[in-house]
This record gives structure tokens, sequence and C-alpha cells, in this order.
């Protein structure tokens, strides 16, 4: 009975392996997938490989069942234009239905992250607000900040992870960006600043809303908003900001790939019911998040997921090799 992984060799042993046993047999000959279906797959995702073509963004499944999403204005410092407030709220709400994507990994092309806001075309935006009065200006401004806003909260609304991995600068937006990230890894030379009182205004597009959750330090989170100074690779890692730290975006990005892989290869029932409510306990309270847990298991427990995954550990199979349906 004992054996697979540290839990898996408790839930086999004894009594419990005999049980799952019985409920294997009785229900495990339905599940076998078909092998000919996997081969149609693969023919389709070789012409998929390149997907959507954005202006800001350049999308990509680098490996099987994860996606990368690349920041792709190298020639001007990844700096957000209105294209990419746009485009990522479009790719990423596409990805939350994409059943063949289980994990995404965010990145910069070029030199850097991202050098955020592109202040030369979207300053305007902002400064030049029609309306007849202040009322009416303050009302669509406020529309335009919440439109801002979707940009990264749909990072949070994709339950799908999503992994920064951040080389060089991550300036103002860029750290609005990765803290509605559910893992952070960056590259030695990787900085990060929170710009935007540099600029004349409090940030409000998430960093003063999510940072606080992502650092353990509430002292620093306030050093870091009011003096816009910039945080340097080691620091972010002792804060917490960031889980690792690399040589060098070659390093990251293979470690960031082969973490995908290794989350993309669980069942996507365990994964994304997993960030949803790692998600809604952060904005809840205890008890209401324990009892929201309890409804969404009451369905969820019901999965086939569970029964293939403990053959898989009786079996002393990897989760690589188990065949999750789609979700």
């Amino acid at each position: 009975g004992g054996g697979g992984g540290g839990g898996g060799g408790v839930m086999a042993a004894g009594g419990a392996g005999a049980v799952l046993r019985g409920l294997l047999r009785r229900r495990l000959s339905v599940y076998h997938a078909p092998c000919v279906s996997a081969r149609l797959m693969s023919a389709q995702t070789k012409k998929q490989d390149a997907l959507d073509s954005y202006e800001s963004l350049k999308v990509e499944r680098v490996r099987e069942k994860v996606l990368h999403v690349e920041l792709n204005r190298p020639e001007k410092r990844n700096a957000m234009n209105a294209a990419f407030w746009r485009e990522m709220v479009e790719c990423f709400n596409k990805i939350a239905q994409d059943s063949e994507c289980h994990a995404v990994v965010i990145s910069g092309a070029g030199k850097m992250f991202t050098s955020g806001i592109d202040l030369v075309e979207m300053g305007s935006v902002f400064m030049m607000m029609e309306g007849e009065d202040t009322a009416r200006k303050a009302w669509n401004l406020r529309r335009k900040i919440r439109e801002y806003q979707e940009t990264f909260t749909v990072l949070e609304k994709c339950p799908k992870p999503v992994i920064a991995a951040v080389h060089g600068a991550c300036i103002g937006g860029g750290v609005n960006l990765i803290s509605a990230c559910d893992i952070r890894y960056c590259t030695q030379d990787a900085w990060f600043q929170v710009k935007e009182v540099d600029i004349g205004l409090a940030a409000d597009v998430g960093a003063l809303q999510r940072l606080p959750h992502a650092i353990g330090s509430r002292s620093l989170v306030n050093e870091l908003a009011f003096t816009a100074r910039k945080l340097m690779a080691p620091e972010a890692e002792s804060c917490g900001l960031v889980s690792r730290v690399f040589q060098d975006k070659e390093a990251m990005m293979q470690a960031t790939f082969d973490l995908a892989v290794e989350i993309a290869s669980r069942s996507p029932v365990a994964v994304q019911g997993t960030k949803i409510n790692l998600l809604y306990s952060r904005d809840h309270p205890v008890p209401d998040a324990l009892k929201y847990m309890a409804t969404w298991n009451m369905s969820m427990l019901q999965t086939e997921d569970i029964l293939k995954s403990a053959q898989a550990v009786m079996e002393k199979k990897t989760p690589k090799e188990v065949v999750y349906s789609k979700l």
C-alpha cells in the first residue's frame, strides 16, 4: 500500500489502500483516455504554438499546457501603452477559457521587464479628461481608472496560476502587474520601484492594495510607496516579494517553465480550485473563507481526479503520468 509522495504514502497505507482499490476497480474502468485523441491533439498544438497576435504582447505555447505571455515592446522598454492596457484583458480572458492551458508564465522581452506606463502616449488620456464640469470629468476619470485596474485584476480572475519572471527593471505599472501574479521569480539584476509618487500620484491600479499581501512587512510596503526607492533583488527575496532569484534570465526562464510544467501536470480541478480559494481567503475573514471552501469542495470532491491521483500514488506514478480530463 505505502509509497508515493509523503501524503500519498499515508493515504494509500493499510485499510485506506484497500478501500481505494475497491473504488478504483469499480470506477476507473470508465476513465481510460483514448490515445487516438492524444495524437490528433499534438498535431493541432503544433499549429497553435504561436497564438493570437497582439501589438504589445507575444503569446506562445512553450510546453504542454503552459502558455508564455511576453511583454513585447523591447524597443520601448516594454512601456505600457493603450494597446497593452486593452490587450492584457483580452489575452487573459481568453486564457481563462482555454482548457488547453493549465499555467501561465509572464515575462518581458529585451533588456528589462517593463519601464511602466508609457507616459508619452498615456499622459494625455488622464490630463485631458472630457466633461462639462468637475463632476462629469471626475465621473469619466473614475471609469477610466476602473478600466485600467481591470488590466491587472484579470490576472487574479484567471483561475490558472500565473508566474511572473522579472529581469532588469520592474517599474511603476510593472509592480502593479506582478503583485497580481501568483508566484514571482527574478534575476539577480532585477529591481522593483513603486514609481507613482515620483510622478505626482498615488498608485491606483493595484500596488497599494496587493503589495501589503505580497510582502510581510507593512513598514517596508509604506516606505517603498512613500519614497519610490528601488528594491533590489536580494531584498525583494528576503521580504518575500519574490520566492527565488537566479543568476541570469536564461536560468530563470528555464526554472519558471519547469515550475509551470509541474503545476500544469496536476489536476486542473485541484489547482484552479486552490487558486480561487487562496484569493477568496485573502479577501475575506477566515470563518467566511472556510464556509466558502466547504461549499466549493462539496461538489469538487466528487471529481474523478481524486481517484486517478490515488491510483497513481498506489502505482508509484508521478502526476505527469496521469491523464486528467480537460477543464
